[in-house]
């Protein structure tokens, strides 16, 4: 009876080391996992496309003004009656950086989501707008939402972050599924939402009301504006999301 107490105990003993060895995962499968993760996280972020001025044609045209030059890098407007330009490409969802430098008194742009229709005689009638201004020696910089950074006559900065006339500022500018982030020599100073309950009340009081288009397209070319006044833009850049 003692012998087969003893049997049953140690048939028991190997049975709970057996049922254990085989819940406990493999060196193999641990390393399978850890893989898995590592291909996840390396999953490769798009690349920068550089934009001079071979990318870029006067809106509705074909061509770039000899108005519009590029020296050393910079694209810079020499004088009156060059046109807004337009990148050739259309972007949806991306990030583009950029630095500008204005002239004393000087007033320029940044648009996105320009649409070339034969009902829109501007880029700015379908595209919304980061302002490029002389905060102290424009006009506009006394009026709030016509000020360097603003989402020009939509919605005002949240700070005050742009440089003196002649010195470079630095553009962040991320739209993505809709979602608007200006940032300027590294601040955030605007975000907001297309077709968001704050969007809508700007819009219907802003001067936009009459293009009915403006802010209505998900994809569209992105702008540098020629408001007659000598402005300087630098490594512009810009990768899709």
């Amino acid at each position: 009876m003692k012998k087969k107490q003893v049997k049953i105990s140690i048939t028991i003993a190997l049975f709970a080391l057996f049922a254990a060895s085989c819940s406990k995962p493999t060196q193999t499968e641990e390393h399978s996992e850890e893989e898995v993760v590592a291909t996840e996280e390396a999953e490769p972020e798009a690349e920068w496309i550089p934009l001079p001025l071979s990318k870029w044609r006067n809106f509705k045209k074909e061509d770039v003004s000899p108005i519009w030059e590029e020296e050393d890098g910079v694209i810079s407007l020499t004088g009156k009656g060059a046109g807004d330009i337009i990148t050739k490409q259309k972007f949806e969802n991306f990030e583009l950086e950029l630095e500008w430098k204005i002239s004393e008194n000087g007033n320029s742009g940044i648009m996105y989501r320009v649409v070339e229709h034969d009902t829109l005689g501007a880029t700015y009638h379908s595209g919304p707008e980061m302002q490029v201004l002389d905060n102290e020696g424009h006009a506009d910089g006394k009026i709030k939402t016509h000020r360097a950074g603003d989402n020009y006559d939509m919605k005002s900065c949240s700070e005050e972050t742009v440089k003196p006339v002649g010195e470079w500022n630095k553009v962040r500018l991320v739209i993505n599924n809709g979602k608007v982030e200006h940032w300027l020599n590294g601040t955030m100073v605007v975000d907001y939402e297309f077709g968001s309950p704050e969007w809508e009340e700007q819009y219907q009081n802003s001067k936009f009301t009459q293009w009915p288009q403006y802010g209505q397209n998900a994809v569209g070319h992105i702008a540098l504006q020629d408001h007659g006044d000598p402005v300087w833009f630098r490594n512009i850049r810009i990768r899709e999301l």
